[in-house]
């Protein structure tokens, strides 16, 4: 039985908390969280560390909140729905009919991974709808770009107040819409500069190899093999289900290695790729999903002469 603003509702109900003082932030977490408790319904927080303790401080003592490690949960968006997917499928299986769970991205993933996030935030909305969810995701307006909190409104179908209230978001687009939709893709810095490799038509051993060799040892190995994976994964989709030509590019800073593969295709057609296993046997998507999750940032675009899709092993973070 679902309690709350989500009863009568079926699967996810979604919703963002926009807040400008920690007041805010406090007025609709603890009435959320204790509400769940009340109602016996499994209720966690996945916050970051600051606004974690925030909450957990105006909790009563042994409340029966779960606290998740926020930003552990939140490492790449691929990841965070599979770990969130699990972690419904147990709660379900144990017999919850409703899960409560307040979270927030980390504050460094608005700026310029946002497109991934935003992505993310517009998958779950079906991702998640098969489990009795009532989900809050946090958005501190002191320090959340504009262009950010219209995608906010755009990827939540409503918005929980402080004073209590559960309205509408009027500008939410649903996710096989959204993400569809073409979105601004910021060059990484080192993209400035010729890239360190480039082939046309590479074969998959070609791309690994061309990783290997921008590999100065900038990153840790493990993150160098990720990449590897990830590129030969790329590359193969691209030679079996883009157009020529097949392009690869690599650019190689002091804390990341940036590869770029373009091909005259369209790009996937699966709104989902990526952020979910293929569904219907959609060529290429399980490899993307793995690409998901072993880069710390992946991006696609189209353009006049094809699709591209850029990885990021490192830091992504850099200004641009």
């Amino acid at each position: 039985m679902r309690t709350g603003a989500a009863a009568h509702h079926d699967g996810y109900y979604h919703e963002a908390v926009r807040y400008d003082s920690d007041e805010e932030l406090l007025a609709v977490a603890v009435p959320f969280l204790l509400g769940g408790v009340e109602a016996g319904e499994p209720t966690f927080v996945a916050l970051g560390e600051r606004t974690g303790e925030l909450v957990r401080a105006a909790l009563p003592a042994r409340s029966g909140v779960e606290f998740l490690p926020g930003g552990d949960v939140y490492a790449r968006p691929a990841a965070a729905i599979r770990s969130f997917r699990q972690l419904l499928a147990d709660q379900v299986a144990a017999g919850a009919g409703q899960i409560r769970i307040i979270g927030e991205v980390p504050p460094v993933s608005l700026g310029p991974t946002w497109d991934w996030w935003a992505r993310y935030e517009s998958a779950i909305n079906h991702a998640y709808d098969d489990f009795p969810l009532w989900g809050i995701c946090a958005y501190d307006t002191r320090c959340t770009a504009a262009e950010v909190l219209a995608d906010v409104a755009r990827t939540h179908p409503r918005f929980a107040t402080p004073d209590g209230g559960h309205v509408p978001s009027p500008t939410w687009t649903p996710p096989t819409t959204y993400l569809r939709q073409s979105r601004p893709v910021l060059p990484d810095p080192l993209q400035e500069a010729p890239p360190e490799v480039q082939v046309t038509a590479p074969t998959a051993a070609e791309a690994r190899t061309a990783v290997y060799r921008a590999d100065r040892g900038q990153l840790p190995a493990d993150d160098v093999e990720d990449l590897v994976v990830a590129v030969s994964e790329t590359v193969t989709n691209a030679l079996r289900h883009g157009r020529p030509p097949v392009r690869l590019r690599v650019w190689a800073g002091i804390d990341r290695i940036v590869v770029t593969v373009s091909d005259g295709g369209d790009g996937p057609a699966d709104p989902f790729a990526g952020l979910l296993p293929a569904s219907h046997g959609a060529p290429g998507g399980l490899g993307l999903w793995i690409t998901y999750q072993s880069c710390d940032h992946v991006t696609g675009y189209r353009g006049e002469d094809g699709f591209t899709l850029r990885l990021t092993a490192g830091n992504p973070h850099a200004p641009r």
